[in-house]
């Protein structure tokens, strides 16, 4: 069972929140911003090539045209690999741990899998940033030496930077979840 909602980012971009229950003990969430949108790809290439253009019209050098294209081109493929994110998504098993995955608009994933031995809650944090409180849901691990301490805050949805709103959807499915696994063993 699939449902999905619309949200807004934290810079006022709309995302979609994806939840899919796949059994009492696991759910996907996944945050899918917008994509691509070739107009602005189209308008920044143009841009390039005729400032490329008016350069080669100056000094006559072809390499300046050439160069122009290249970079244009190499940029847009590191651009395309490394940085935009499509959608992030987080897929919680209660009896195995938590999966993050990253897919780039190359078709690209980067994965990401905690065991759920090392997770001592997930929680929603606020930052400020740029004269601005932001919120953001992340995981946090449990220091093998000290039981009650925290060893590593692991930052969720980084790119898509969801809201306030949406960030609570997320975090109470987690909770659900990590609630399910700490009565599961007293209750044999």
């Amino acid at each position: 069972m699939a449902e999905e909602r619309r949200f807004l980012s934290a810079s006022g971009v709309p995302i979609a929140l994806r939840r899919r229950q796949h059994s009492a003990s696991c759910r996907e969430l996944a945050v899918r911003g917008p994509r691509l949108q070739l107009r602005s790809l189209s308008a920044a290439t143009s841009a390039v090539w005729l400032a490329a253009y008016g350069l080669f019209a100056l000094c006559e050098n072809s390499m300046v045209l050439s160069a122009a294209i290249f970079i244009t081109l190499i940029g847009l493929i590191i651009y395309l690999h490394f940085v935009k994110i499509d959608q992030e998504s987080l897929l919680v098993i209660g009896s195995l741990g938590i999966q993050v995955t990253s897919s780039y608009a190359s078709g690209k994933e980067s994965t990401t899998f905690i065991e759920m031995g090392q997770v001592k809650d997930v929680v929603i944090n606020e930052a400020i940033h740029m004269q601005k409180v932001i919120y953001y849901l992340c995981i946090l691990l449990q220091d093998p030496e000290d039981p009650q301490g925290v060893s590593e805050v692991v930052p969720l949805f980084q790119s898509s930077k969801p809201r306030l709103d949406c960030l609570i959807e997320v975090y109470k499915s987690c909770q659900e979840i990590l609630e399910q696994r700490k009565t599961a063993p007293q209750s044999s």
